[in-house]
């Protein structure tokens, strides 16, 4: 099968999981004898061309006149895949288009008509969701955007049974357009280190500190502010650890001021961006890596943390209650409630036998569950449940063209009526 791919974010261009997530799947595909092409948007250290590990990468020219805004720019963008995506699918055949989230479905509705497609998405996150409603205008536009993908799409694919219903509360999508496929990790990614890790580790913390490790954006939805509410409680009976905190985003000096309010000075460490290598280092040293989201869809951090050897402290909220069982392969603490994530990080230092455990049952799960070329299987079966639509997708658009011939031709009737009369 020979699929086009569109996504707004690509490795080495990661904002979010969506980027690991469509690379891998992407990749996984190609490894079970399938064509992926991807479209995506532009990174400065790439070329506009790029063959990653069997997958096409194109990234489009975003040169435009400067947006107003954020959604602007997602427009823009939009613009331009839907120049490449036409020039692919003219020049080739394409079983399929398959697009994930909101910022490309300007570009996957309208590939999807002008080539006649059957239209795949996967919704990786909600606004409603990560917002816990609705609060103002862009808000209301970008769910407006998700829920218009849905409605384009014959197949909607989602990594939880949280977002299942999820996306069926909030725009009503039908249970038999709906796909629950877990994502994945590719343990082998999260393997490389330092070379010297002992000697790199004085870099982070003292030899006798333990360190308490997270990773990811910056952003209320991922309650990091809740990890250090947290801290002082863990300090308390375990002063030997460290809190990490990597990342970037908004709330980013906001939680550097909270940190000093709270007077955890130098045992909270806030290095901003690190690249891979560091961070696989970091999950391989870790004595906890937690995730403290007050929303998450999937959480595919906690699968990632596992893959680096790292035993996780999640919360029980959205995926994660899905992948992380508590006490079987990591532990989980109340959403939203510092003093259990603090209980919860205390277990895990104070009892290194239950660590051990954990991670062992994580990388059973890890082969098991979260094999993306497993998941690669699944997703193609949810293509080809698109087969029983194909039949009905052809007569909408025979009767679509027929309707238009014979517009077209009272069109011409009438003009030639009414230059008669004059």
């Amino acid at each position: 099968m020979k699929i086009l791919m569109l996504s707004w974010e690509y490795p080495p261009k990661v904002i979010g999981g969506l980027a690991r997530a469509v690379a891998d799947l992407s990749q996984a595909l190609v490894e079970e004898g399938h064509e992926v092409s991807v479209v995506t948007g532009d990174w400065p250290e790439s070329g506009q061309s790029e063959y990653v590990q069997g997958v096409r990468v194109y990234r489009v020219n975003q040169f435009f006149p400067k947006p107003m805004g954020f959604l602007d720019e997602v427009h823009f963008m939009n613009y331009h895949m839907v120049q490449k995506g036409a020039e692919l699918l003219s020049q080739a055949h394409f079983d399929l288009i398959h697009a994930h989230d909101w910022m490309v479905a300007p570009s996957a509705k309208v590939l999807k008509h002008a080539f006649e497609k059957p239209l795949v998405c996967t919704i990786h996150a909600t606004e409603w969701g990560r917002n816990n409603g609705l609060h103002n205008d862009l808000q209301r536009h970008i769910s407006d955007l998700e829920w218009w993908l849905t409605y384009e799409s014959y197949r909607v694919i989602c990594c939880s049974e949280y977002m299942r219903d999820e996306l069926r509360r909030i725009f009503q999508v039908p249970e038999d357009k709906l796909s629950v496929i877990p994502n994945g990790v590719r343990v082998e990614d999260f393997a490389r280190v330092h070379q010297d890790l002992d000697n790199w580790r004085r870099n982070w913390a003292l030899p006798e500190e333990e360190i308490v490790f997270y990773v990811g954006r910056h952003v209320f939805e991922k309650g990091i502010d809740l990890l250090l509410s947290a801290a002082p409680k863990v300090l308390e009976h375990r002063p030997q650890a460290k809190f990490v905190i990597a990342g970037k985003g908004p709330c980013h000096d906001e939680l550097k001021r909270q940190a000093w309010d709270l007077g955890l000075g130098e045992k909270a460490l806030f290095p901003g961006f690190i690249d891979d290598l560091d961070r696989n280092s970091l999950y391989r040293l870790a004595d906890c890596a937690v995730f403290p989201s007050r929303y998450e869809p999937f959480g595919i951090v906690a699968l990632e943390a596992m893959a680096g050897d790292a035993p996780v402290v999640v919360s029980d909220v959205g995926g994660f209650s899905e992948t992380v069982q508590h006490g079987k392969n990591g532990l989980t603490f109340y959403a939203g409630n510092p003093n259990s994530l603090a209980d919860n990080i205390l277990h895990l230092l104070g009892d290194k036998a239950l660590a051990r455990r954990l991670n062992e049952q994580a990388n059973l799960d890890l082969q098991e569950r979260f094999n993306w070329n497993h998941i690669a299987n699944r997703t193609m079966e949810s293509y080809k449940q698109i087969g029983a639509h194909r039949h009905e997708h052809k007569q909408f658009y025979d009767r679509y063209h027929i309707i238009s011939d014979v517009q077209e031709r009272g069109k011409r009737v009438r003009e030639s009526s009414n230059h008669g009369r004059w």
